[in-house]
């Protein structure tokens, strides 16, 4: 697809953004639909992020941006409006630009890692799952795992207090699940889930310790570079199952491009994403 005139600009806001790979997954996708659009990588410090968040408003070939690490609980904090889990969580991956200006969130990270997991033969369903780390996309993660149903959810967080304040938010949307904080240890865990930046991009550390990982539990890591983090490697090492980042992202790029320059209405939280990565 050629880019005019009339091309709708998407931007992916980030910091640091070297390692995306959204914008090859979407754009790909937009060449396959035939739709005329583009989605580009903006870096900006989250001190920056105010203002640019004034030009996505006065720029009227943008369509709206994909917001990830580290600004996804800010970014809803400038949005007009919030739909759906975005609303109860007040984190955001997702903002569409209508033509007036007006900017609207939802949050589909949740939907996309769970969808995935499915996608590929896992359901977390009934597992006893440890979730690292309570930033934008561990929110977004949590509150997708009890939803899909797992039998116990701990969350083990760097700030304890974070960690602390984000069960607390999830058993008020959630009274009958059972969610606790702990540490980072994989004992006694079926599925072990990494919504932490660490392992990204050169970064050999581990959110966890590998030698407490099971021979046939499920770690999932939702970096998407390298493709197989410190963590990965690691877990399948010793004998565990693993579920790459990528598969994250590509179950919800048909939902970015319906909500932001399709049909929003049909970008619906419950939509199994057309899109399949092999």
């Amino acid at each position: 697809m050629d880019i005019d005139g009339r091309t709708r600009v998407i931007v992916h806001l980030a910091y640091p953004s070297a390692h995306l790979q959204t914008p090859a997954l979407f754009n790909a996708r937009c060449r396959e639909r035939r739709i005329n659009a583009v989605l580009v990588p903006w870096e900006v410090a989250p001190a920056d992020l105010a203002t640019t968040w004034a030009a996505l408003r006065n720029a009227s070939s943008i369509a709206g941006a994909i917001v990830t690490i580290p600004h996804k609980e800010t970014a809803a904090a400038h949005c007009d409006a919030l739909e759906g889990v975005a609303a109860e969580l007040t984190v955001a991956n997702v903002v569409r630009r209508d033509a007036d200006g007006r900017l609207t969130g939802r949050l589909y990270d949740g939907l996309g890692f769970v969808a995935g997991l499915r996608q590929h033969g896992y359901d977390p369903r009934g597992r006893r799952t440890l979730l690292l780390g309570a930033g934008g996309a561990s929110t977004a993660l949590a509150q997708a795992l009890i939803e899909a149903g797992v039998a116990e959810l701990v969350i083990a967080n760097r700030n304890a207090a974070r960690a602390e304040a984000l069960v607390g938010r999830l058993r008020e949307l959630n009274p009958s699940a059972r969610i606790a904080t702990g540490p980072a240890d994989a004992t006694g865990f079926d599925l072990i889930v990494n919504g932490t930046s660490v392992g990204l991009d050169g970064d050999p550390a581990s959110p966890v310790d590998i030698a407490t990982i099971a021979r046939g539990s499920m770690v999932a890591d939702i970096v998407m570079k390298p493709a197989m983090t410190p963590l990965l490697i690691g877990a399948q090492a010793r004998g565990a199952q693993i579920h790459q980042g990528v598969h994250m992202v590509a179950a919800q790029i048909d939902l970015f491009i319906d909500f932001l320059i399709g049909d929003a209405a049909a970008a619906t939280e419950t939509q199994r994403p057309a899109l399949r990565l092999a």
